[in-house]
């Protein structure tokens, strides 16, 4: 386990390494291009365009060049900043599902006991469903799932089981891509969609009211738009064949919303 790891952590750090290296290139091709502050490794300057997996269209302002964060990194990390601010986790613990690098090392760095989880990856400590958690009530203070419930066909009962075990006065973040106006469930996991099984909308995180007593959702547009935090995305194409389920969505810049779930 411990060699996974640091295999796992090697190849984030040799990615890191490469685009420093790559950096001075890309500045040049990319002067005369609109510059924002990447808020994790604190940047200044360009953010790279991607190619859209699913449109093959372009995104642009995506990517720190630097860290590698994208637009949902650079927004979860803020909020998460300010709530870790007001907790101390140090003596804290805290179950991290379907672990990032970069929120691995981030995360690990802070509280004072670090655990992750997942289905099916090899490098976590523990091996569960979501739906069906093998832990005693109250067992951690923070949970943090970062783009998961989208590929959990009971998202109630998997909302139920982190409820369960949060302790008083727990906390957990808890976001999904939106890339609807309402949420759109699917009669089976979509294969070009890494297997999503809905399309979350901006009321996706109604659902949360009914197993926190509080749930706050931070938008894009309520944090400053010099660390670009929204996704520029054509979805007036939708439906298509990879999506024959998604609704059209009308402009190219769309919010992300991170909801803060308390016990």
């Amino acid at each position: 386990m411990n060699l996974v790891r640091n295999l796992q952590g090697l190849k984030y750090h040799l990615r890191k390494l490469k685009r420093r290296l790559s950096l001075p290139i890309f500045l040049m091709q990319n002067y005369n291009e609109e510059k924002f502050t990447c808020p994790i490794c604190l940047y200044t300057g360009p953010f790279k365009g991607i190619k859209s997996a699913l449109s093959g269209l372009h995104r642009k302002f995506v990517e720190c060049p630097v860290c590698g964060a994208f637009e949902r990194h650079r927004l979860q990390y803020l909020v998460v900043n300010n709530v870790l601010e007001t907790i101390h986790p140090s003596g804290l613990k805290m179950l991290h599902f379907a672990p990032e690098p970069f929120f691995r090392e981030f995360f690990s760095k802070r509280f004072g006991k670090y655990e992750t989880a997942d289905l099916s990856m090899s490098h976590v400590d523990h091996n569960v469903d979501l739906q069906k958690l093998p832990f005693d009530d109250q067992t951690y203070d923070f949970v943090f799932a970062s783009h998961v419930l989208e590929h959990i066909p009971n998202d109630g009962k998997a909302l139920s089981e982190i409820r369960r075990i949060l302790k008083p006065k727990g906390i957990a973040v808890l976001p999904v891509p939106i890339v609807a106006e309402k949420t759109i469930e699917y009669p089976e996991p979509n294969p070009n969609e890494e297997y999503h099984v809905r399309a979350p909308g901006l009321d996706y995180y109604d659902r949360y009211d009914r197993y926190f007593s509080k749930v706050d959702k931070i938008s894009s547009d309520m944090l400053p738009g010099k660390y670009q935090l929204y996704t520029y995305e054509d979805r007036s194409q939708w439906p298509t064949e990879k999506c024959p389920l998604r609704l059209s969505m009308p402009g190219e810049k769309h919010i992300d919303i991170v909801p803060v779930c308390y016990v």
